[in-house]
């Protein structure tokens, strides 16, 4: 079922989404057969290279490692490849089958699938980046910011699973008036902010706290926090180009996080061509 009006508060989508099967995307199942084909020469690596291309699939293995957690596991798990080390390439093909699907479910609604591919678009842009500075910041544990980074726009990417016309409604106010706040849009249609949202669904997944905070921008000052923010502004104000009026703001901050010349970060990005 598809929501088609606004929930009465956000209990109600929190109740919504923590019991709502997620669908992944058709090219995730596509390469999990291919591998499934080969799983004597499949290992957590290559696993983890497809599943971390799909924020959807991202979710469902860490979702269901919990689900399944055994007693005596006292640490929470914040990675991709720690998750399969847990549950095993074999056991993960058995669990991971006959998905439903993201383009299934959204046929009737062909512009709602597009809006969502364009985000899962800018989300794998943000996550790759997120990488590569915090290789550069030599942070201790690079996948934890790729995974944060690829969850940022969870709640988003929801709305447009389950709420496709109240998401392209959102879409259609942004458009109307380029000066109003997406978080205002949000609160007018959807009758929450999506902020809030994200907030809540990661405990309501019962997923790391770690990872809670990490994609919570109200602990900005937290430089892997900043990692993943930055990432994920900049690949939302390039999406359409290299002349977004925010874009400077970004360079600067990024620059200061990662210590470099703005040349050095045109340079990094491979950008300098185009601005």
């Amino acid at each position: 079922m598809m929501i088609e009006r606004p929930l009465t508060e956000l209990d109600s989508w929190l109740g919504y989404f923590s019991n709502a099967e997620l669908p992944v995307l058709r090219h995730t199942m596509q390469e999990l057969e291919k591998l499934r084909a080969n799983a004597e020469n499949t290992d957590g690596r290559i696993l983890s290279t497809v599943i971390l291309q799909d924020p959807l699939m991202t979710l469902r293995v860490l979702a269901f490692l919990e689900q399944h957690r055994h007693k005596s596991q006292n640490a929470d798990i914040t990675t991709i490849g720690r998750a399969l080390m847990m549950i095993g390439v074999n056991p993960f093909f058995s669990a991971f089958e006959n998905l439903p699907l993201v383009e299934d479910r959204l046929r009737a609604h062909p512009k709602a699938l597009l809006g969502l591919l364009k985000v899962i678009t800018r989300t794998r842009k943000a996550a790759h980046w997120a990488r590569d500075w915090a290789i550069s910041r030599h942070d201790l544990n690079v996948e934890e910011i790729t995974v944060a980074t690829l969850l940022y726009d969870v709640a988003e990417i929801m709305m447009w699973c389950f709420a496709p016309s109240l998401a392209l409604e959102v879409i259609a106010l942004l458009s109307q008036d380029p000066t109003r706040r997406s978080s205002d849009a949000q609160k007018e249609v959807y009758g929450i902010r999506l902020g809030e949202l994200k907030r809540g669904l990661i405990p309501a997944w019962h997923l790391p706290q770690l990872l809670a905070d990490l994609v919570d921008d109200r602990n900005a000052e937290q430089p892997r926090v900043l990692n993943v923010v930055l990432a994920v502004n900049l690949a939302r104000h390039s999406a359409n180009g290299w002349d977004n009026a925010a874009l400077p703001d970004d360079f600067r901050a990024i620059e200061h996080l990662l210590h470099l010349s703005h040349d050095a970060l045109l340079e990094k990005l491979d950008i300098r061509s185009s601005t």
